[in-house]
């Protein structure tokens, strides 16, 4: 008996592999014939595993059931799903923190003491600092997704930069988790465009529009093109400033969303990017550690000759 369940603990870890597997393979990892491994699908079954037959190749995968059935985790699996967990409680999506730290406690009861050691010294030596970033309702990102699957248009009112309200129709296409922020990237239908939407600012109207034929990414690249976006979309003040390094050493050195490089020649590159304020901009530019020449706006120019008199002051 104990053999068995062995073997039937060792059958369902590779069945939770997520790909197809022939009878006779089963039987050459497990060392015991195909009308062995039959039997043992047939016990698996019988526990609520729901156990699939798949076509072509006379095999088994493990599919989705009405219920739940008991997981098996390997060391690392659960030492890394212990983690995600606990950084889930840290999410910006509404709601969600109590719902991991419960899949969390539960997960934590099981673990053997080696594993909840390793857990339990993570969490100890880790500090959770508060973050006022916007929460996300997590029934708008899954309308959002919903509506992405099924490629139909979604109507949403949407809070702009400015606090203007305004109702959207576009065909969304992908949703992007960055930092503390939820975008949403899609066509929009009445401005014949790309945009990106902050989803802590929109509110989805039901219900959804009619199908439609997914579009190629933008520029080819969802994250790049957004990127961009974040760096020279709607903000207060906008700048491009020369800088005096090529375009590779000088992307190395800023942070995703900060500003879009774009090459010049051999020695230099042109940095396009936008924030609220011009001291601000004065202080993106000068946190990249190299030479530049800014030539506007005017009010780029006297915040860095501002920062500049007030360094001079200091030393």
């Amino acid at each position: 008996m104990l053999e068995t369940s062995a073997r039937l603990l060792k059958l369902l870890s590779l069945l939770q592999t997520y790909r197809d597997w022939s009878g006779a393979d089963l039987a050459g990892r497990l060392g015991v014939t195909t009308r062995t491994v039959r039997r043992d699908v047939d016990r698996l079954r019988e526990l609520g595993y729901p156990v699939r037959a798949t076509r072509g190749i006379s095999g088994y995968r493990l599919g989705a059931g009405a219920a739940l059935p008991p997981l098996l985790l390997d060391d690392d699996e659960a030492v890394a799903v212990a983690i995600g967990l606990r950084t889930a409680t840290a999410s910006s999506v509404t709601g969600i923190e109590e719902t991991a730290l419960r899949a969390l406690a539960k997960l934590e009861r099981v673990l053997p003491s080696r594993l909840r050691h390793r857990v339990t010294t993570l969490q100890q030596a880790t500090v959770r600092v508060a973050d006022g970033g916007p929460r996300v309702d997590p029934s708008v990102l899954l309308a959002i997704s919903e509506a992405t699957a099924r490629r139909e248009r979604l109507r949403f009112d949407y809070t702009n930069h400015q606090g203007g309200g305004t109702v959207r129709d576009v065909e969304p296409h992908t949703l992007v988790n960055w930092g503390r922020h939820w975008y949403l990237v899609a066509w929009d239908t009445d401005r014949d465009d790309w945009r990106t939407f902050r989803v802590d600012r929109l509110r989805a109207r039901t219900p959804s529009g009619p199908r439609f034929t997914l579009r190629e990414p933008p520029d080819g690249d969802v994250t790049g093109y957004l990127s961009r976006q974040l760096s020279t979309g709607p903000w207060a003040v906008r700048a491009t400033v020369t800088m005096h390094r090529p375009a590779a050493t000088v992307a190395d050195l800023v942070w995703p969303g900060m500003g879009a490089v774009e090459p010049v020649d051999d020695g230099t590159c042109l940095l396009h990017l936008g924030a609220d304020t011009a001291a601000d901009l004065a202080w993106m530019v000068t946190s990249v550690g190299v030479d530049f020449t800014v030539t506007g706006p005017p009010e780029l120019v006297d915040a860095i000759r501002a920062l500049g008199d007030r360094c001079r002051r200091a030393t």
